[in-house]
């Protein structure tokens, strides 16, 4: 079974920004629409801001005139659900209550054929528990569409326990045609995007929480050296900090309180202030008129060292040594060692992060994951209070020479865009491994969805098979509350690549 024909009425109820977005994203795809809501008067105020938003891409030359005036008489707002008894699909977009959309999709069962495709574009219920309420859960599927909907191409179609094949293949044809890139996936908590993104968070206010660095500096590391487009704690003021905590609350709650995904206790503090970011003049920073960023911490600059010995390749970050030597400063290489590591001449050492802390060594500086060491701007390096002033000095000046802004921060085993990028990476294959979705529909989903510069399976590919897996395990042998336990998924796949190199594990 393939997707609507374009004469088949399309039905949105709820008319919010979402389902205002959804039914616009509908009606330039070519279909008649109807606009219902249980508020008197506010699907005909829907249809006048759509039509206000047709008007801006025909301003932009982005649609033409007599399109938006065919997509207009299209368009109606329905007075009762009854008027959408001819509708070959209706999608919901009302409050985010269990009960509230239960009863909803009983009501219409009553008034719909029995062709008609119903969908929810819950964002953190599950799909399965709405479905149940209804006689024939085998045509309900989610269709969860990314704010603002007519602008982002994914969405996510999510089948319910009880959704039937067909139902969904209907859904994921639709989003196609309506030119958006549709990913399959299994009913489970934050489906893929909002399970699998919660280390993003999770891990920068980890590092704020320990004292170890201050927002506006963990933003400029995931920024400048991660490559996201933008950090944790600037990206939830302006998603709302009630909002995205509200997110991750559902998902730790709805995965019985896995100490994975539990939510921020500073974050919490913030909502209960009444901080929630942009929409309130202040979150994480302050967002008033004339407000100004305060600026990441950037070390003075110091001078380079005179050489660097290299142990090993270096691993993923093996591009430093050509931007060294590129530098001028001489790289000697120590072929009787297998380490992989950089030795300064004070005798200490840099290394990248690796889920270890500073303080067990004598003197070794780490130096953060990068997503691509020649254009990352800002680099992060960690250091105990028992490091060597020197080896931080030469490890800080290494940096600068290579024309990177340095930002040191405290003994963060992990240190930031590695232990994220690892939890991450972690996520996405447990996810495989249950069947949430393919390798290839999570990668697709991270990246449209929340803007990730790689997807965890391209960034696992890159980072090389156990990489995520042996630092998870140095964190996990330091914190071993269970948050950064590698999944079976991942210790899985790290051990298959050792068993094919003829290593033991």
């Amino acid at each position: 079974m393939t997707a609507l024909d374009l004469s088949s009425p399309v039905a949105v109820v709820g008319t919010g920004t979402m389902g205002q977005g959804i039914a616009q994203v509908a009606l330039v795809a070519g279909h008649p629409v109807r606009l219902f809501d249980s508020v008197p008067g506010r699907a005909r105020e829907a249809a006048e801001a759509i039509g206000a938003r047709l008007d801006r891409l025909v301003a932009k030359d982005r649609m033409t005139g007599a399109d938006r005036d065919s997509a207009r008489a299209r368009l109606h707002p329905a007075e009762s659900l009854a008027d959408l008894a001819d509708c070959g699909l209706v999608v919901e977009a009302v409050l985010e209550r269990l009960d509230v959309k239960q009863e909803l999709f009983r009501a219409l069962e009553d008034v719909v054929g029995e062709d008609c495709l119903l969908a929810t574009n819950t964002s953190s219920l599950s799909v399965t528990a709405i479905g149940g309420a209804l006689r024939t859960p085998g045509r309900f599927v989610g269709l969860h569409f990314f704010n603002p909907a007519p602008l982002l191409p994914l969405v996510e179609v999510v089948s319910g326990f009880a959704t039937d094949v067909t139902s969904a293949t209907r859904a994921y044809e639709l989003a196609r045609v309506w030119g958006k890139t549709p990913v399959a996936c299994a009913d489970t908590p934050g489906f893929i995007v909002n399970r699998i993104a919660r280390p993003f968070y999770a891990e920068a206010f980890a590092v704020y929480e320990s004292q170890a660095a201050e927002p506006v500096t963990i933003d400029a590391i995931l920024r400048e050296c991660g490559g996201f487009r933008m950090g944790a704690f600037e990206l939830t003021d302006l998603i709302g900090q009630d909002v995205n905590e509200s997110v991750t609350h559902s998902v730790w709650q709805a995965f019985f309180q896995d100490v994975r995904f539990t939510p921020s206790l500073a974050q919490r503090r913030l909502v209960e202030s009444g901080r929630l970011g942009r929409k309130t003049g202040q979150g994480w920073y302050e967002h008033t008129d004339g407000a100004e960023r305060p600026e990441p911490h950037t070390a003075e600059p110091v001078p380079a060292p005179a050489y660097v010995v290299v142990e090993g390749d270096l691993g993923p970050a093996s591009d430093l040594l050509a931007l060294i030597r590129e530098a001028g400063i001489p790289v000697r290489e120590d072929e009787e060692d297998h380490g992989t590591r950089l030795v300064l001449p004070s005798g200490g050492q840099l290394a990248l992060a690796d889920g270890q802390t500073s303080v067990e060594f004598r003197d070794v500086v780490y130096f953060d994951l990068a997503l691509d060491y020649r254009r990352a701007t800002r680099l992060a390096l960690s250091a105990s209070q028992d490091t060597s002033p020197q080896t931080l000095a030469e490890a800080t000046g290494l940096f600068q020479a290579l024309g990177k802004d340095v930002s040191v921060i405290g003994d963060a085993p992990g240190m930031i865009v590695a232990r994220t990028v690892a939890r991450i990476i972690d996520l996405a294959h447990d996810a495989v491994a249950k069947g949430v979705a393919t390798k290839e529909d999570i990668d697709t989903a991270m990246r449209l969805g929340v803007n990730y510069p790689l997807g965890p399976f391209e960034w696992s590919r890159r980072l090389g098979r156990n990489w995520a897996y042996a630092l998870l395990d140095d964190l996990h042998l330091r914190d071993p509350s269970g948050r950064y336990a590698p999944s079976l998924a991942l210790y899985r796949h790290a051990y298959a690549s050792d068993k094919r190199e003829g290593t033991s594990s």
